[in-house]
Order: structure tokens, then sequence, then C-alpha cells
């Protein structure tokens, strides 16, 4: 009877045990979801302005087309034919090719570098961007050396420490393609000394590794002087036989130094550091080996990535519409929930505080599956707007669901006239601090895209760039300075009239998206069009860190020989 008790016993715990574990085998899937239908369709009256924008995006378009062909163009046809024929090297975009599963990347401020002060420098010389690598987000920075040989500018440093920054705050694995001839000496002032500039590039590899982001180097050309350190900091370094060297000073320096005559093989080829030095792990006769041997490497990297998401029911109005609701200035913006049916699933929309500070939208929607709280600029951001938004940002942190700010702020702030006036002012500045504060400590993930004007205090509030996004994007029509042009004259005396002509001038120079992205105020210029697909991709990198296995322990910089 004892036995017959004991095993009865064990068998019902193990029945138990089971349905445990296949429960947990299960797919686990989100919360079932019955949000109301935005369904805005556009509206005789509302017709006028549609086809302004229209036309307004079509010249936008034009503009980001060309830009697109000429930095495609690298460092233009000569610089591309020594390149290939003389030093039979890939292209920067043929490498990406044999080293990313497919060219679905998404490729980070492609305008960087162009209408700079200094000249233009296409892409700011290198690629940098995020795809998959057997089937796993990566942060890739590519070196384009048809792009003045490689050479490195303050804006080529600023874009590479953008990358690294995206990796560290998403958790991404970071592969460098370094083929660079080290830093541009007549700039050496904006490129040396300071905190944020090329040195912080080794001390970013130093701390992504004790954080246990994986990092892998390709070198497949020239590494010289500081980008030297980048494949040497690197957990593993691959290097590519006869075309790629690793010296602090090459060939003439030696010579220069001591009389000697080597060449740059002898003196930091792959053979002398895959078998001398030790400074690179992975020897490769050619570059299709060295991309072989990356994405092994990438293979090894202790991540269980889950099933494919579901891709969520398509809105109701077509993708393409969002082209006329992009405002061509501010006195041109429709109902910004026109654009928020056109962008999240089956157009549906749980709205938060509707009939309370409707100048600015709040609420939850899915885009591709992915849950998100939504903070949509619908007008000057008042008192009553600020609370709400400050109450919705906290109620998303409190839940850990992402945020998007979809940003078009006023161009200029209303002018205090009266003491009532002022009163309120001094309210909504309150407001506005408290919606500035939870902006700032939301410990969740927060995409921007700029929709229409980027103008003054507001911008912070609709997370700008200073209150560091996980990514922040913008439509080619964007506006993006500290007050827009046109209403900037009213802060000029009455009579200054030439100056209130210059000061537009520039401001209409200065505050375009092209000219933003040519200093990487942001990650790219993306078409409206676009959007949802780039929102999907972005969430999608955002959250793959938590499919890491190997985060929890903590370790020392990884140390190489």
């Amino acid at each position: 009877a004892i036995l017959s008790f004991f095993m009865s016993f064990i068998e019902q715990n193990w029945k138990c045990s089971f349905r445990c574990a296949s429960s947990a085998a299960r797919k686990r899937t989100s919360l079932r979801s019955a949000f109301p239908v935005l369904d805005l369709p556009l509206q005789p009256i509302q017709r006028h302005v549609y086809e302004a924008n229209l036309r307004n995006s079509y010249a936008c378009l034009k503009k980001h087309s060309e830009l697109s062909e000429k930095v495609r163009k690298g460092g233009g046809e000569n610089a591309v034919a020594r390149h290939t024929q003389r030093n039979k090297k890939l292209l920067v975009r043929d490498r990406l090719c044999l080293l990313l599963d497919d060219q679905d990347f998404l490729e980070l401020s492609p305008f960087a570098g162009l209408g700079l002060p200094y000249g233009d420098i296409p892409s700011a010389g290198c690629l940098t961007g995020i795809g998959r690598i057997n089937g796993l987000w990566c942060v890739f920075i590519a070196n384009d050396a048809t792009v003045k040989g490689g050479t490195a500018y303050p804006i080529t440093v600023k874009k590479q420490l953008r990358a690294q920054q995206i990796a560290i705050q998403n958790r991404l694995p970071c592969v460098y393609l370094v083929d660079s001839g080290g830093a541009f000496l007549p700039l050496q002032s904006e490129i040396f000394p300071d905190k944020n500039q090329g040195g912080r590039t080794f001390y970013n590899e130093a701390i992504m590794s004790a954080l246990k982001i994986p990092q892998v180097a390709v070198v497949c050309g020239s590494c010289t002087a500081g980008g030297a350190y980048v494949p040497t900091m690197a957990e593993e370094a691959v290097m590519v036989h006869r075309i790629g060297t690793i010296f602090l000073g090459g060939p003439p320096l030696v010579k220069a130094a001591t009389g000697e005559e080597v060449s740059p093989e002898q003196l930091g080829g792959a053979t002398l550091h895959a078998e001398v030095s030790g400074c690179v792990d992975h020897f490769a006769s050619e570059e299709k080996e060295a991309y072989d041997y990356t994405r092994n490497i990438i293979s090894t990297l202790n991540f269980e990535l889950p099933e494919e998401d579901e891709e969520g029911e398509e809105p109701l109005h077509p993708s393409e519409e969002l082209l006329g609701l992009a405002p061509q200035s501010y006195c041109y913006s429709l109902d910004v929930k026109m654009v928020v049916s056109r962008l999240v699933d089956g157009s549906r929309f749980q709205e938060f505080k509707a009939r309370y500070g409707d100048t600015l939208v709040t609420g939850f929607a899915k885009v591709h599956g992915h849950l998100l709280g939504i903070v949509a600029s619908n007008g000057e951001l008042s008192y009553q707007a600020a609370l709400k938004g400050s109450h919705f940002v906290q109620l998303c942190d409190q839940r850990d669901i992402p945020l998007l700010f979809l940003q078009n702020t006023v161009p200029t702030p209303t002018p205090t006239l009266t003491a009532s006036q002022a009163e309120l002012n001094s309210n909504r500045l309150k407001a506005h601090g408290s919606m500035m504060s939870a902006v700032a400590c939301a410990a969740v993930p927060k995409v921007t895209v700029v929709i229409g004007g980027c103008h003054g205090a507001e911008s912070y509030m609709m997370c700008g760039r200073s209150f560091d996004p996980n990514f922040l994007f913008l439509w080619p029509n964007a506006r993006v300075s500290l007050m827009a042009p046109g209403p900037a004259g009213s802060v000029l005396p009455p009579d200054a009239d030439v100056e209130d002509q210059k000061l537009n001038r520039r401001l209409k120079e200065e505050s375009s998206a092209f000219f933003s992205s040519g200093r990487l105020w942001d990650d790219g210029v993306i078409l409206p069009q676009d959007t949802r697909k780039v929102l999907k991709v972005s969430l999608d990198i955002i959250k793959q860190q938590q499919y890491q296995k190997s985060t929890k322990k903590l370790q020392t910089t990884l140390l190489r020989m």
C-alpha cells in the first residue's frame, strides 16, 4: 500500500511538471486588443491643404533621390576605379552583400557629411547601419576608402560614435569593417582632443566589451595610426591577406626615421599579425573568406531568437497618403490622428484622455504587432496638454511600453501681452518642466519621428535629439531650428528689415531636413510612406536585447594578447 501511494505521488508530480513544461514551451502571445478604429478619410474641405503638401513632398522626394544617388557614388568614378582595379578591393556595399543575410538593412544617416564647411564627404566616409547576420541584428561600421582614401574627418568620427552609442543603448553586436588611413591632419583640432572625438571610439570599445556586447573587426584595407586600435580592441579580429595592414606608422615613416625600406605586408600584413604578433585571430586569403569567418563568429554568440512575430493588419488607408499629410509649413498641418491612422495596425488606436489637452494626442496602438504608446503633436503644447503628456509617458514607463513621438511643434511661442497671459505662461512652464522630466526619466525605448517642425523648447518635451531617443528620424519636409523662418523676424527691432531678410534666408537654409542630416542631428531622412516599415525594423532591433542569454554575469574588459 505504501509503495502504491508512493508511485501514485510520483506520477501526479510528473504529470504536473509535464503540464508546466508544455505550457512554457508554447509560444507566448501578447494580450488581445480591440482598440477602436480611426477611420479618417480625407475630407473635401482639406483637399487644398493636402494638395499643397503633396506638391511640396514631391519636391522633397526629388531632392532626396538626388542626394541618395550622390552618396551611392562614394568618392567618384576615379576613386572607385583605383579602389577596385589597382588595390583589388571590394566596394563597401559589395562587402555588406557578403556579410549580411540580405540587403534589407537599416542604413543610418546616409546624408551625413554633405554640405559641410570643409566640403562634401559622402556618407561621412563610412557606412553605418543595422542588418541581420545569421538572423541576428548587428550594427556595422564600414569605412569607404573611395571617399578621401578612407581618411577620418570630424563628421566621420561623429558618425562612428553614434553607431556605437546605438549598439550600447540597444545591446547590439557590432562589426567593424576597417579600411582607414587615419585622421585628416589639417582638422586634427576637431578630431583628436575633446571628450566626444577620436579617442572615444576606443573608450566605447572597452565599455562595450565589459557590458558583454560582442564586437568583431574585419581588417580589409589600411588600418593606420589610431585606426590600428579598432581591431586590436575587438573581441575577435579577421584580417585579409595582401590588402589588410595594421601599423601605427607605414613604410614611408619607417624609411624617414630609419632609412630602411620595408613593404606594407612585411611591416603589418595578415601573415605577420596572424603568425607573429597575434593581433588577429583569423587569417583570410581573400575578402569573401573573411566575411564567411565573420558570419561564423556571429553564429557563436549566445542569443536565443524567437519565431518571427506577427505582421499585423495593414492600415485602412494607403501609406502613400502620408505624402499629403506631411506639412510644408506649420499652418498646413492637418489633424495628426490622420497620420496615426495610416501608421498603426488596422488603423486601431486606443486614445488616452481624448477630451483633455487636445493639442497633444496620446494613446496606445500596435505597429506590426509591437505595442506602443504614441505621443503626437496636434497644436501648441498647452498647460493641459503638457500635464496629459507627463501622465501618459509615466504610465507607459510603469507598464514597460515603448514610446513613439510624432513631432510637429509650433514655430514660435505665443507672445506675452497681458498679466493674465503671463500667469498662464508661468503655469505652462511648470507643466512643460514636468513633461520634460517624465520623458528624460522614462526607462523605456523611445523612437522619435519629426513629421513637421522641430522648434524651440517643445521639441525637448517631444523627445528631441538631446533627450536621447533610441532612434530619431526626419521626414524630408521637416524643419529643425530654434525658431522657424518667418516668425523669427518678430524678435528683431521693427526697423531691421535687412537683418530680418538675412535671418530668414539663413534659417530657411539651415532648418532643412537635409542640412540637419548632413550634420548628424538625426539618424536619417526617411520617406513618409516608408515610416511604418522603418518603425517595425527599429522595434525589432530594440526588442532583440531580451534574447541575449549571457548578460547577467559581470565581467571585466576582455584583454587581448
